[in-house]
């Protein structure tokens, strides 16, 4: 009975749901002439990372911008993260970024479903 159970929660799709992992204030915007636009954001909740499924550009509570991060620096130097509370450059592949527009990475987690079906035998 377990067995059945098992092979037909197997079958079913999972449940997609979305994790916000952190949100960065732009607070100045850059133009580098080889990158393009980077963004000179600050960590305001959570954690930015580079390995994110996607990340948002928020501008006035519209999202003008969903895809995945182009780069993430600190100073210098490419991380993989950078936590709340430390500055970092953003790049997207967007060409209007404005000071006045926030960055979301968001994860997407698969939930195995589960079967409630009753099997009579």
């Amino acid at each position: 009975m377990a067995e059945i159970k098992g092979c037909d929660e197997g079958l079913l799709e999972p449940t997609l749901k979305e994790r916000t992992l952190g949100r960065a204030e732009v607070r100045q915007v850059f133009t580098v002439s080889k990158a393009g636009v980077i963004a000179g954001a600050y960590v305001v909740d959570g954690t930015i990372t580079r390995a994110a499924v996607g990340a948002r550009v928020i501008r006035d509570n519209v999202v003008v911008y969903e895809g995945k991060l182009g780069s993430l620096r600190r100073f210098k130097d490419d991380v993989r993260e950078v936590q709340q509370g430390y500055e970092c450059g953003i790049s997207v592949e967007i060409s209007t970024i404005s000071r006045r527009g926030h960055h979301r990475a968001y994860a997407v987690d698969k939930i195995a479903q589960s079967s409630e079906r009753e099997f009579a035998l």
